[in-house]
């Protein structure tokens, strides 16, 4: 897969089947077209191209929007793609000059000219152009017009439900990991870099590595308890993950933090990636530190159960 950035760096890529959106998250609804254009490229000798922005258009478009979280970073959306048999991806940096251009120009420009796009694929709700001006209609008159061919993908669902990134970011804002990860087709995958804590998890038999998220703009699930797997070096563990205030502890602040099972390294400045498995509980405040470690070793063992059928390689489906 090569990988090109920015608008003044495309060139033409002869026989190209192409699609184009944000991708965030590279869910199974992506994947489905992705899937599409990767088998049409192959069965009629073409290239597969996918066309995507960062940042993701919402951060860009309007105040009340720029707050959206993202469920892939660039790096991470790329790595994901990797595994999809696309030939191409073309990254525009979204800035409020490209929102402008019309949905017109934005075929003729950028899909026609500078790509030199031969069939576009899309999913069943796609829109294009200013203010998403540009529907399927319009893109097949002017497929028409710049004489390209067009096809349409249908929705991709799960138990009746239409997959979409909006649906998983408010999964994971409630804690629903188990129906985030359906709709993405793996588990949800956070990274960050471990940074030195109190020490508190020390002291009741419980260390925890604290995690400084690698991406600001990354989402981070539901304050709770989790089971996960954590992945250092490659190297898979099994582990209970708190996302939150630590209401027991006095003066604590909000924090994301792991338990790591069998597992004694120092490993500040290092590198972890968490892959989120079930919300086990949500955050409660006990009476006494006594009563926080029996509960965090009945934690433990619920984790144990739910963990102990889950391998490395099922975390990078």
């Amino acid at each position: 897969m090569q990988v090109i950035s920015g608008l003044e760096n495309i060139y033409k890529i002869k026989d190209s089947i192409l699609t184009q959106g944000t991708f965030d998250g590279v869910h199974t609804g992506h994947l489905k077209i992705l899937n599409s254009i990767v088998s049409l490229a192959k069965v009629s000798n073409c290239k597969s191209v996918l066309l995507t922005f960062d940042p993701h258009p919402r951060q860009i478009l309007s105040s009340e929007n720029n707050n959206i979280k993202l469920l892939s970073s660039l790096d991470e959306k790329l790595e994901l793609l990797e595994n999809t048999g696309l030939d191409y991806v073309i990254v525009i940096n979204f800035d409020k000059n490209f929102a402008e251009m019309s949905a017109e120009d934005f075929v003729k420009k950028i899909l026609v000219e500078k790509i030199g796009v031969k069939t576009m694929v899309v999913g069943y709700d796609h829109r294009f152009g200013r203010n998403r001006e540009g529907t399927f209609a319009d893109l097949e008159k002017l497929s028409n017009k710049y004489n390209f061919n067009v096809k349409e993908i249908e929705a991709f669902d799960i138990e009746n439900a239409v997959v979409s990134s909006t649906k998983i970011r408010k999964s994971l804002l409630q804690g629903d990991v188990l129906t985030a990860n359906k709709y993405i087709g793996r588990f949800y995958q956070l990274g960050g870099t471990v940074i030195e804590g109190k020490r508190l998890g020390t002291e009741i038999g419980y260390p925890t590595a604290n995690i400084k998220v690698d991406n600001n703009e990354k989402l981070i699930p539901a304050n709770g308890v989790y089971a996960v797997k954590v992945k250092y070096k490659n190297k898979l563990y099994g582990g209970m993950l708190n996302i939150g205030n630590r209401p027991t502890i006095q003066n604590a602040k909000w924090s994301v933090e792991v338990n790591i099972f069998e597992f004694n390294k120092n490993i500040y400045n290092e590198n972890l990636t968490i892959y989120f498995i079930s919300r086990m509980r949500e955050e409660k405040k006990f009476d006494s530190i006594e009563e926080l470690k029996n509960q965090l070793t009945k934690d433990k063992h619920n984790a144990n159960k739910i963990l102990e059928k889950i391998e490395l390689e099922d975390c990078k489906k």
